[in-house]
C-alpha cells in the first residue's frame, strides 16, 4: 500500500520566514517609505510632467486642447510682463537671502542665557506661526500713506509721506520686507536647532587656542551649522521664487503690474478672469520649475562633494 507524499508545508513556511529574517533590515525601510513615495510621485512628480505636457497646447481649461508645440515658449520671449516678473523674481531671490544671516544672528542672541530669554524667543518666533495673509494685511496698514505707522515715523524726522505699495519704484521692496519678517523667524528656528547640536568640546578647544568672537563663529560654529545653512538656503530660495500670497494680498500685482512675479503672472494668465490660457500658464510654471531646479541641484551637488571629500 502506497502513501501519497504530502507537501512539506512546514519547510515552505520556514523558508519564507528564513527569507524575511535575512532581508527584513533591507526591506523594512522601503515598506515604511512606500506610502510617502507613492504620494510624492502622484502629487508632485506626475503634475510636473503634466505641466510640461500642457505647456505644448493651447487650452482654455474646458474645451479640446490644440497642440501648438513650442509656441507658448516662443511667445514668452516677446512678453514684457514675463520679463518684469522675472526681474522681480531675481530681486526677491537676492534680497530674500538676507533672512539667512538675520536668522543666524538672532539665533546666536537667543542661544545665550539671559533674563527673559523665553519671552524674547516667543516674540521672535511669533511671525513664523501667523498666516501670510495676516502678515500681508499688517504691512499693508503699516505702509498706508494716510494712517500707516511708517509715514508717521517719517513725519517725525520731517520726511513726506511715501506710498510704498502705490509707487512702482518701491512696491517690490516693500513686499519683500514683509516677506522677510516671517522668513527670518523660520531661519532662526533652523539655526537654534543647529546650535543645540554644536559640539561643546570644539568650542572649548577653540577658546584654548585663542579663538574669540568672529573667529570662533567663522572657524568653529559655522562649519557645524552647514546642515542648517543648507536647509535655510533651499527653503529661502524656494520661498523667494514661489512668492505669491503676499503679492496677492498687498497689491494684486499692481501698480501697473510692477509687483508681479512668475508665480503670480502664471495665476493671472491661467486662472484669473482675464486669463484661462492654461498652456501659457503652464509654460511659465515650467520656466519657474527649471530655475528652482538649477539652484537646488547646485546646492545638492555642493553637499554631495563635501560629504564625498570627508
Amino acid at each position: 500500500m502506497t502513501h501519497a507524499t504530502l507537501p512539506d508545508t512546514h519547510a515552505d513556511r520556514g523558508g519564507r520566514r528564513g527569507w524575511w529574517r535575512r532581508n527584513q533590515i533591507a526591506v523594512s525601510p522601503w515598506l515604511f517609505l512606500a506610502p510617502g513615495v507613492l504620494f510624492f510621485a502622484l502629487y508632485v512628480i506626475f503634475p510636473i510632467f503634466q505641466s510640461f505636457n500642457v505647456s505644448l497646447y493651447r487650452w482654455d481649461g474646458l474645451g479640446e486642447p490644440t497642440f501648438i508645440g513650442m509656441e507658448n515658449y516662443d511667445e514668452l520671449r516677446y512678453d514684457p510682463a514675463f520679463y518684469t516678473s522675472l526681474r522681480n523674481n531675481v530681486i526677491w531671490l537676492l534680497l530674500y537671502l538676507l533672512a539667512i544671516p538675520g536668522g543666524l544672528f538672532i539665533a546666536l542672541f537667543l542661544n545665550q542665557t539671559v533674563t527673559g530669554i523665553r519671552l524674547y524667543k516667543s516674540l521672535f518666533f511669533f511671525p513664523f506661526v501667523i498666516s501670510q495673509v495676516v502678515v500681508g494685511l499688517v504691512f499693508t496698514w503699516f505702509y498706508d500713506p494716510t494712517f500707516g505707522l511708517l509715514n508717521t515715523m517719517l513725519a517725525w524726522v520731517g520726511l513726506g509721506p511715501i506710498n510704498v505699495l502705490g509707487d512702482p519704484t518701491y512696491v517690490t521692496y516693500g513686499i519683500i520686507a514683509a516677506g522677510l519678517w516671517p522668513q527670518t523667524a523660520y531661519c532662526m528656528i533652523l539655526y537654534l536647532t543647529g546650535l543645540n547640536a554644536v559640539n561643546p568640546e570644539q568650542i572649548e578647544a577653540g577658546r584654548l587656542d585663542g579663538a574669540r568672537g568672529w573667529r570662533m563663529l567663522w572657524y568653529i560654529v559655522l562649519p557645524q551649522l552647514k546642515p542648517a545653512t543648507f536647509i535655510a538656503f533651499v527653503v529661502t530660495i524656494i520661498g523667494a521664487l514661489r512668492s505669491f500670497d503676499l503679492i496677492s494680498i498687498m497689491t494684486n500685482g499692481g501698480p501697473f503690474g510692477e509687483s508681479r512675479v512668475l508665480s503670480f503672472y502664471m495665476f493671472e494668465v491661467a486662472l484669473s478672469e482675464y486669463g484661462f490660457r492654461m498652456g501659457y500658464g503652464a509654460a511659465i510654471a515650467v520656466v519657474l520649475f527649471l530655475i528652482m531646479l538649477c539652484f537646488i541641484a547646485y546646492f545638492l551637488w555642493s553637499m554631495y562633494r563635501e560629504e564625498k571629500a570627508r
